[in-house]
């Protein structure tokens, strides 16, 4: 997590679109897609995933800065996602176990779904 306040690692102006809640919320989905694909290479069962109700909420009373944040942190799982996945892949058609490298790659999606939501649910002041 940074240790600067937000004001000097967003870009300044309007959010851009993939902040906006809808998008977020879809982005979020697609990258527990890959969160459940993950799970079946690391020998986990996968979680059930419903971006909406509370979190659908939480999401859309965030401040744009906070939607940014989490925008840019999702952009950056889903790109770690990806080629995990791929490499996973190459062990999966190498006849490898893929559980111990998974389980990293889980641990790690794990850890930065974690800040995501606390971030969302940070009290949605504006930063000074």
């Amino acid at each position: 997590m940074a240790t600067l306040p937000p004001e000097p690692i967003l870009p300044h102006g309007p959010a851009p679109d993939a902040a906006a809640p809808e998008v977020l919320a879809e982005a979020l989905v697609a990258l527990h897609g890959q969160a459940a694909a993950l799970a079946l290479l690391a020998r986990l069962a996968p979680e059930p995933v419903e971006i909406g109700g509370e979190l659908g909420m939480v999401i859309v009373r965030a401040a744009p800065w906070q939607r940014a944040l989490v925008a840019q942190t999702a952009a950056d799982c889903a790109a770690m996602m990806e080629s995990g996945l791929a490499a996973l892949g190459t062990l999966t058609r190498r006849g490898q176990d893929t559980s111990a490298p998974a389980l990293v790659l889980w641990r790690e999606f794990h850890a930065a779904r974690a800040a995501m939501v606390s971030v969302l649910k940070a009290p949605a002041t504006e930063p000074a």
